[in-house]
């Protein structure tokens, strides 16, 4: 091993055992009303973590340009990707514009036809569009000399698109590596199967949850000596419920074995793309998500990267899932002009469907507006339902030649996306470590709950990565009581909901156990009906999947102290026997007025 190489694993290692010994040494809290103070707590954390404070220029930015997340004293731990604006910016536009105040600046505007075609021939693209574009892709370090892009309504209609182009016929297989259900991936073998796609799926080893090396090489790996193109690799860097990161040399071995390569970076962090190696490793397809202001709007849209010497092996097929972005104005003038075919009534009752849903609409941090539903329905029908849910949902870019716009030297249209800025400012660095200290301090705190019994019961079971260096930002875990019975994640959620904490849940399966652990295989995993809603899962040869339920947080770049510490402080609470069945009891009570499956 190298110098720098023994250098940076002796780094890695001094982190964790400085992480596992100095946050609450010697310590077990068996009672919540016992644990330290927010003041204390932080006080230990920037002892333990004293570059925490080369930071704050991320506190400054949460203080100035997302102040509601401090008014609505409100937990946003389940936004995935990367937002676009800033609540300032959205706030300043709406008390000088002459639009309703929710209305949106920009909404998606469906289309059906061919991905190839409009790889290959474009459309009509408006200014915005590619303002829009050029800011993305410069954001994201995509050239635009390799790839092309489209927008699409989500991440599930990205998958869907690529699912329905690419060629099965001649290279039969896909291969994805997803520790956790996904409506986006189901989607996705729904339409590959249809297409003669023979599906398979890496593992990942218990208790741990790293990828099961052996038997993904076996996949991965041609036999013959004659390179054939063997299908689609599906690679999501690292798991966006665990926190898990996956080697790369996975996409290498792939690429050398005749493979495409789908690299999923929704889950990246706002900044990771700076460490990809996106020239290093050129994959066939890109795809990345983005939302509009975190804790106050999830709407938004996902960008379908597509290397442009893969363009041709995509076979033309219609599809939907490709979007434009319009501008709100320009919705209400079709409304206003319309002469009353049955296209443009098609059209001016879409968008009367939108406004009137625009008032009820919720987030899945945090409200819309200033609404003050309590309840987060989206959220509760799949793990990632509420980020999918938007198929209509509006793009929030201002038109006006206002501080949301500008033009730049050659009367080009550029767009001010504050949060994409504020990342580029902060940089990668930053970001990151910011990110390290907080998910490691929030492991490790969870780690000291125990029930305060004979057994000595832990509270909390983590997934994954526990404390380590390079693990992400994201957390996937269960709550058990004094039984050792599994609280129900989906009454943990509720429960945080109640108290302004924004989790998700997910659903861990592919789980490979070695004989060593296979007595717990029994006890861990549950039986849950294989196929998301909405897909043609009523096959009689469909069979259950195997997996477990977690509550899930993840944490965004304006994540911080306060915020891990509440989730600590609340899953704490959980500790006494009595508030579990309490809450448990007024939980089932409201059960039907508050969430709909």
């Amino acid at each position: 091993m190298s110098n720098s190489g023994s250098t940076s694993a002796a780094c890695r290692r001094d982190f964790a055992a400085t992480t596992s010994s100095s946050i609450f040494p010697n310590t077990v809290f068996t009672n919540h009303e016992c644990l330290p103070s927010l003041h204390e707590s932080f006080a230990d954390f920037t002892n333990v973590y004293p570059k925490y404070h080369e930071t704050a220029e991320v506190d400054r930015i949460r203080a100035k340009e997302y102040y509601h997340l401090s008014q609505s004293n409100h937990t946003c731990l389940d936004y995935i990707g990367i937002g676009l604006f800033s609540s300032s910016q959205l706030h300043n536009h709406e008390s000088s514009s002459q639009v309703r105040s929710d209305f949106p600046f920009f909404s998606l505007s469906y289309k059906t036809g061919s991905l190839k075609t409009q790889l290959l021939h474009g459309g009509q693209e408006s200014e915005l569009e590619s303002a829009m574009r050029n800011r993305i892709m410069d954001f994201l370090n995509i050239s635009e000399n390799d790839y092309s892009m489209v927008f699409t309504a989500n991440r599930t209609s990205a998958f869907k698109l690529v699912a329905e182009s690419y060629p099965f016929k001649t290279s039969r297989k896909l291969l994805t590596v997803y520790d956790y259900e996904s409506e986006a991936l189901e989607g996705m073998i729904n339409s590959s199967e249809k297409r003669g796609a023979k599906v398979m799926s890496a593992e990942f080893s218990w208790p741990r949850l790293r990828i099961q090396s052996a038997k993904l090489r076996k996949m991965v790996v041609s036999k013959r000596k004659k390179k054939k193109k063997r299908g689609l690799f599906m690679f999501p860097v690292h798991s966006r419920i665990t926190g898990s990161r996956y080697p790369y040399i996975w996409m290498t071995m792939a690429q050398e074995n005749g493979w495409h390569v789908l690299v999923d970076a929704c889950a990246l962090g706002p900044k990771d793309m700076d460490s990809f190696g996106l020239s290093l490793f050129q994959p066939d397809f890109l795809i990345s998500s983005f939302y509009k202001i975190c804790g106050e709007n999830p709407s938004g849209f996902a960008c379908l990267f597509v290397k442009k010497s893969a363009v041709s092996v995509l076979e033309v097929s219609t599809s939907t899932g490709i979007v434009n972005l319009v501008p709100a104005k320009q919705l209400l003038q079709i409304a206003g002009d319309s002469s009353g075919t049955d296209t443009e009534l098609e059209q001016i009752s879409r968008l009367g469907m939108q406004l009137d849903a625009l008032g009820t609409a919720n987030s899945f941090s945090g409200l819309i507006s200033n609404q003050s539903t309590p309840t987060r329905r989206l959220k509760q029908e799949r793990p990632e339902r509420a980020e999918e849910a938007a198929n209509w949902e509006e793009i929030e870019i201002s038109s006006e030649k206002d501080e949301n716009s500008r033009s730049s030297g050659n009367g080009n249209l550029e767009v001010v996306c504050r949060g994409l800025d504020q990342v580029d400012s902060l940089g990668l660095m930053v970001i990151t470590n910011r990110a390290r200290y907080l998910i490691n301090w929030l492991v490790s705190s969870l780690r000291k709950l125990n029930h305060p019994n004979s057994k000595g019961i832990p509270l909390v079971k983590i997934y994954g990565p526990k404390i380590k260096f390079d693990r992400g930002p994201a957390l996937a875990f269960n709550v058990y009581d004094w039984n050792g019975e599994k609280v129900e994640p989906v009454l943990v959620q509720k429960l945080a909901d109640r108290n302004n904490i924004s989790l998700g849940y997910g659903f861990l399966h592919h789980i490979w156990f070695s004989d060593k652990y296979a007595e717990e295989k029994g006890r861990i995993l549950e039986k849950r009906e294989s196929g998301a809603k909405g897909m043609d899962a009523n096959k009689s040869k469909a069979k259950p999947d195997l997996g477990i339920t977690v509550v899930t947080a993840a944490l965004g770049f304006l994540a911080n102290f306060e915020d891990v510490y509440r989730l600590w402080a609340f899953v704490a609470q959980f500790l006494d026997a009595d508030f579990v069945e309490k809450e448990r009891w007024r939980y089932t009570a409201l059960n039907q007025k508050t969430v709909e499956v």
